[in-house]
């Protein structure tokens, strides 16, 4: 089974750019999105249909922000939007997918780049994701979690470790939580791989032509719980594809064996 994780940074912007193109081509049986920046009524499912894909969509209250998804080609059980928390929920934050055998997230951690304030948001949120994933782990097998977590974990996931040493994202205390999440019983599927590839990043800035000289972070991740890392086969990071300034990235995992 193929699982892609991509932050659209705009999912209309992103159709534009040849989006549909990239997921015929990789073929993945299910995807996460996040930063669709739309409302289901300005998403056209039929394109995404005509691929085999079933969607669903879970978008903030505030117009052309944040928001995420899933697509399938496999029937869910169950569909859960949200996580019980007001803020991040009007944020449009976590969409979950339950299947026969595993469960799915797709997660929009917050940036805080804007400033102290949301900085502060996102630390609030890493502590309530940090718990509700905890509780949920124990109630659900088998726990697959994709997204942009706007954190890079280790100085090999970051172009200028010590230029961004005080840059949000990799901050101290975010990594700190990085590895607090990764011993809790969560494993890195890119490093599970590649434990020392370098200069792999899904991320670049739009400054200073970051990406074509690859001054990027590896902010995006697909996290299994540690009972489904023997199960994974690849994982690779597409940095050709532009179709946003993040790029997507895929595991394979042999999820028969389950």
């Amino acid at each position: 089974m193929k699982i892609l994780t991509y932050n659209v940074n705009g999912i209309r912007a992103a159709l534009s750019k040849n989006l549909l193109g990239m997921l015929e081509k990789q073929n993945p049986d299910l995807v996460c999105l996040q930063e669709i920046k739309a409302l289901p009524e300005q998403i056209d499912n039929s394109l995404f249909e005509y691929l085999g894909y079933k969607c669903y969509w879970y978008s903030a209250v505030k117009k052309g922000y944040s928001g995420t998804g899933i697509l399938t080609k496999i029937n869910p059980q169950n569909i859960v939007t949200g996580c019980n928390h007001p803020l991040y929920d009007s944020e449009g934050r976590i969409i979950r997918t339950d299947f026969a055998k595993f469960s799915l997230i797709s997660v929009y951690f917050p940036s805080g780049s804007s400033g102290d304030m949301r900085q502060e948001v996102k630390m609030n949120f890493l502590d309530y994701f940090y718990h509700y994933i905890q509780k949920l782990k124990n109630e659900l097998k088998n726990l697959i979690i994709c997204g942009d977590y706007n954190i890079c974990h280790q100085s090999i996931d970051i172009h200028d470790p010590i230029g961004n040493k005080n840059s949000t994202g990799f901050l101290p205390e975010e990594r700190e939580w990085m590895s607090a999440f990764f011993k809790s019983g969560f494993t890195d599927s890119f490093r599970l791989i590649h434990s020392d590839l370098l200069h792999q990043y899904t991320w670049w800035s739009f400054r200073a032509n970051a990406r074509s000289k690859n001054k990027g972070w590896r902010i995006d991740y697909i996290s299994v719980n540690n009972d489904l890392s023997h199960l994974i086969t690849k994982a690779e990071i597409l940095p050709f594809e532009m179709q946003s300034d993040h790029c997507p990235y895929y595991i394979e995992i042999d999820l028969q064996k389950l």
